[in-house]
């Protein structure tokens, strides 16, 4: 990474953040297909959701890691993507920039839409483990 030129570095950036923006769009529909799957007990979908999104966090978080290795090359060990971006023309920076909050407000809704898919698939387990093994205690000790 340290061999590679500042130019193509920054290039690296900018389409690994393009690319992010595509993959959390894929992300988002992924986790609606989940949640659809979730509300109508369909094992295999819910399975094919749950693959999907693996194989596609797993390339995202690769090129996070490529991000975090790029940014250190371009502005230092402690640099920050707004350090990076910094390195840029106006236009293309002021670009970046926006870009870069549309990814950051991309992954705050895909988390909340994961915990809406996480918190309804608990509750389904544990509505089917109440049903499958009756409660602990129907009445309470008064």
């Amino acid at each position: 990474m340290s061999t590679l030129p500042r130019q193509d570095a920054m290039r690296q950036l900018l389409a690994g953040i393009a690319d992010d923006l595509q993959a959390y769009a894929q992300l988002y529909e992924l986790l609606q297909q989940q949640f659809q799957a979730a509300l109508r007990h369909k094992a295999a979908e819910l399975a094919a959701a749950a693959e999907a999104i693996s194989s596609l966090v797993d390339v995202m978080q690769q090129r996070r890691a490529l991000r975090v290795a790029l940014v250190q090359r371009l502005v230092g060990p402690s640099g920050n993507m707004l350090q990076a971006f910094a390195l840029l023309k106006n236009a293309a920076r002021e670009k970046m920039e926006a870009d870069w909050k549309t990814l950051e407000l991309a992954v705050l809704e895909c988390k909340r839409l994961s915990k809406r898919n996480g918190d309804l698939l608990v509750e389904q387990y544990s509505i089917m483990q109440r049903v499958l093994h009756g409660e602990e205690q129907i009445y309470a000790p008064a």
